[in-house]
């Protein structure tokens, strides 16, 4: 039996963490929570961003 390659597995996860967060930064923001609450969405969405970027530019 032979693994998928990690880029077929890991990067639907990674536009999931991407969107969610993303959302979740927005939401926070516009409602005026906490600001390291959003705060740490926004890093969590950028840090998602740049696996993918990084994923792509690995596998192409």
């Amino acid at each position: 039996m032979t693994k998928p390659p990690l880029r077929e597995s890991t990067r639907p996860l990674l536009w999931g963490v991407l969107v969610l967060s993303a959302a979740a930064n927005a939401v926070t923001s516009a409602l005026g929570v906490n600001l390291v609450l959003s705060t740490a969405f926004g890093v969590v969405t950028l840090a998602a961003g740049i696996a993918l970027i990084a994923n792509y530019r690995t596998h192409r």
